[in-house]
């Protein structure tokens, strides 16, 4: 998601389809954050009123016992190297869902529970790809985009028409019936470039194109691709569509721009089961004063069928899981309940949340604050907000108590996919700000392990999170709601 992206915007998009991964959190990370402390678009810093400047010793003490403790990463580890990737609709992810809520009943979390949700199930199957040039073949790496249909058995054999826009495309109209598209658009950001990953496929249909092949949406490369959701137009028929290594699909414009004719064989063996059931889970730490008032903190718990699904998101669900763990051994209880939530079908539907938003709506005014952690858990540098210009200055405050770990910004705009109903029906949300400037060398890849992720960072990130958590739940009210601000100024 991009700054320019609203919360309804990015579920509208996953809704939309079987598969929109929407584009969300870790465009930020991507843009804003890139190695340093600066916050690109950060509010101003402020000094915490009374109220607020009374938790500071309490916030501290919650972040100098995050920093000791690498439990984070470790049950991260575990679980993403015991059930792999966990698409919806995978044995993996409703083993890996079932471990969660063994260990958070372990953990002492009470009102462990799992919330019923229907969900997609979009099988990969066998898939290849190979270039054929008057001098060479080559085989190509891809990876089929999340919702595809498959070829036919013996797959689709085509000439390739290279563009580098959608502008180009339509300017060589003329030149696409009966043929596969190749999108070669440069990664400029993930909320710029992840447009013709969703809507390419379409694009290219109503131009007669039979097949859509994409330049991977990502930031770097080492000839790895990068997979991810579409959006098919209903008023056009579907074509298949894979993603190629940036390496691969600069090799073809190159061909192309040289003269040289161009086949690809493509072969996806892709197909859709009936929907299946699977649940969000759930763990509380319940309030001592107002504990029928939530504060959500949250990840989703599925991932791609590729890697291990270790940034996105195991890592989101093992901080914000920790947080309220480390709350709970620190013997902090809020006045309000904090909810860890783990997202089902964040990547192939937003089922988990909208299923959440649906189930609770008779709660919806009695939820506080709702955070979710899917940018990467990398070192945080502050917070993300979509939230009322009185919520916002209180929130501002907050941050401020994290200054001494340099996560005291604040931007307009943040949220998550999964959160994002919950913010259509007028709750405040937010998500972690990191430092995320390798994400999209890993994103939706058979990269994605846990050897990306650092102990340390996300030993702080946990610390971020119980903080904000712990504030926002024990403030004598709650935020203020009302018409989100959107402008920094």
């Amino acid at each position: 998601m991009t700054r320019s992206l609203s919360i309804a915007a990015l579920t509208t998009l996953a809704a939309s389809t079987l598969a929109a991964q929407t584009p969300n959190a870790p465009a930020r990370a991507a843009q804003l954050h890139v190695g340093s402390d600066t916050v690109a678009g950060a509010l101003p810093p402020v000094t915490p009123g009374p109220t607020i400047a009374a938790y500071q010793a309490t916030v501290d003490r919650i972040v100098d016992a995050a920093v000791k403790d690498s439990t984070a990463w470790k049950r991260m580890a575990e679980l993403t190297d015991t059930f792999g990737p966990r698409l919806a609709g995978s044995d993996a992810l409703e083993k890996a869902l079932d471990w969660v809520l063994a260990r958070m009943k372990d953990d002492g979390l009470q009102n462990v529970r799992g919330e019923p949700v229907m969900v997609p199930h979009w099988v990969r199957g066998a898939e290849s790809a190979e270039l054929v040039t008057p001098t060479r073949r080559k085989s190509l790496t891809i990876l089929g985009l999340g919702g595809t249909v498959g070829t036919p058995p013996n797959g689709i054999t085509a000439p390739v028409v290279v563009v580098s826009d959608f502008d180009e495309l339509q300017r060589r109209a003329a030149d696409v019936k009966g043929k596969i598209v190749l999108i070669d658009a440069p990664f400029v950001s993930y909320g710029e470039t992840v447009m013709y990953r969703a809507l390419g496929a379409s694009r290219a249909a109503k131009l007669g194109a039979v097949a859509m092949l994409l330049r991977s949406v990502a930031s770097y490369s080492m000839n790895t691709p990068h997979t991810g959701g579409l959006r098919y137009d209903s008023t056009v028929a579907r074509i298949p569509a894979a993603a190629v290594t940036v390496e691969d699909a600069m090799l073809m414009h190159r061909m192309q721009q040289r003269g040289q004719p161009i086949t690809v064989t493509l072969k996806l063996g892709a197909h859709v089961l009936p929907d299946v059931p699977s649940k969000n889970v759930v763990g509380e730490l319940v309030g001592r004063e107002k504990p029928d008032e939530i504060v959500i903190v949250s990840g989703h718990m599925d991932s791609w069928d590729v890697g291990q699904g270790a940034m996105d998101d195991a890592g989101g669900v093992a901080v914000s899981w920790e947080a309220v763990k480390l709350l709970k051994r620190l013997g902090l209880t809020p006045r309000r309940t904090i909810r860890v939530v783990g997202w089902t079908n964040e990547e192939n539907g937003a089922r988990g949340g909208q299923g959440y938003a649906k189930a609770h709506a008779a709660e919806a005014a009695k939820h506080v604050f709702a955070m979710e952690s899917d940018n990467g858990a990398f070192r945080p540098l502050g917070m993300g907000v979509t939230a009322s210009d009185s919520a916002v200055a209180i929130l501002r405050q907050v941050g401020a108590l994290l200054g001494r770990m340099n996560a005291a910004a604040l931007t307009l705009g943040g949220g998550g996919t999964d959160v994002g109903p919950l913010a259509q029906l007028g709750v405040p949300v937010g998500e972690p700000e990191v430092d995320g400037s390798k994400y999209f060398w890993f994103h939706h890849t058979n990269a994605d392990t846990p050897d990306k992720l650092d102990p340390a960072d996300m030993a702080k990130l946990v610390g971020v999170i119980a903080a904000y958590a712990y504030v926002i739940a024990d403030l004598p009210e709650p935020l203020p709601r009302g018409t989100p601000r959107t402008s920094s100024r």
